[in-house]
């Protein structure tokens, strides 16, 4: 694991900064860009206990796309689904109802190689 913490959850923080408007990622994806390729679990962590608006944290998905319940009765999901739709991103409602939907990762997803991820997150040209 990271040195530490704090130093893991700003590195979450800079990757979910560069996913691009209008676009998601998986927790996965983002722990393997951070260099914890079995830490997706740690980058959802990260994103509960984040306290700046200018990460997008919506626009983290679960592997198969799914937007995550978070134990609130539906009301993070339902705030997460508002953000994407917002952006434009399609938001399909799940089959059988509940949950707060799924995004089709071939059409919305961004998944760069870990080599094209500087050290602040950003694509490299």
């Amino acid at each position: 694991m990271a040195a530490n913490m704090a130093e893991f959850h700003e590195r979450v923080y800079e990757i979910v900064r560069s996913i691009p408007r209008a676009k998601v990622t998986s927790y996965g994806h983002v722990a393997k860009l951070a260099g914890y390729p079995n830490y997706s679990r740690h980058v959802g962590q990260a994103l509960r206990f984040l306290q700046d608006d200018a990460v997008p944290w919506h626009r983290v998905l679960a592997a198969t796309g799914k937007i995550s319940h978070r134990g609130d009765n539906g009301e993070g999901a339902e705030r997460q689904r508002r953000a994407l739709e917002a952006e434009g991103v399609e938001v399909e409602d799940e089959a059988g109802g509940g949950g707060g939907g799924k995004v089709n990762l071939r059409t919305w997803g961004w998944f760069p190689d870990v080599d094209a991820v500087d050290g602040d997150g950003d694509e490299v040209e």
